[in-house]
């Protein structure tokens, strides 16, 4: 999950969760944090996993047309662990510019709130479910001394978009979590003012 459970951004670590997952959080502000472990398969070298485990935040954007954009902060990290590679194990900065091409929230009567997304290509991740009301997140501003040419696309966070339609009950905050199977556990997300 999101938050300090996960990343140490001060010593680029990672505090490995018992399980792999993904988890977004996201405010009603504009901020998001992504919280990523996954492990690769190569079908031609079965022993061959690779591992990949990562932290970025950031500014997000929901756009005009149903997408969402997020745009790091430049500090996010990433660890690769591929026992079949030259350098087994390393860690590297990331922090690439995503682009969600739609999202949808729906009530799901068994579990609640629950999140789709799709990728840039419109290819859908795992619906994801609510665990919490509000956002875990590690503090919104850079928690990293990363040189410039490495800070993302060198390209300042985008402002806010302005959203017309605001009432006490349209921007609501939720924390999201996505099962992938009984024995994969959990994956969270939080998400804010999507529901307008």
């Amino acid at each position: 999950m999101t938050g300090a459970g996960f990343a140490n951004p001060a010593n680029a670590s990672f505090i490995y969760p018992k399980t792999t997952g993904i988890s977004y959080s996201f405010t009603d502000d504009g901020w998001y944090e992504i919280a990523r472990y996954r492990f690769n398969g190569n079908g031609s070298e079965p022993t061959c996993i690779t591992g990949v485990i990562g932290w970025v935040h950031g500014k997000y954007t929901l756009n005009s047309n149903g997408s969402i954009t997020m745009v790091p902060l430049g500090d996010g990290y990433q660890q690769i662990q591929d026992p079949c590679a030259a350098v087994s194990n390393f860690v590297e900065n990331y922090n690439i510019t995503e682009t969600y091409k739609q999202w949808r929230i729906f009530q799901d009567p068994v579990a609640g709130y629950k999140l789709h997304l799709f990728q840039f290509d419109g290819a859908p991740l795992a619906p994801q479910f609510q665990v919490s009301p509000s956002p875990n997140m590690l503090p919104t501003q850079l928690l990293r001394n990363v040189p410039t040419a490495a800070a993302g696309n060198g390209v300042k966070p985008p402002a806010r978009r302005s959203l017309e339609k605001k009432s006490n009950d349209a921007v609501v905050s939720y924390q999201l979590a996505i099962g992938l199977a009984a024995t994969a556990g959990m994956i969270s997300l939080s998400i804010a003012s999507l529901l307008l």
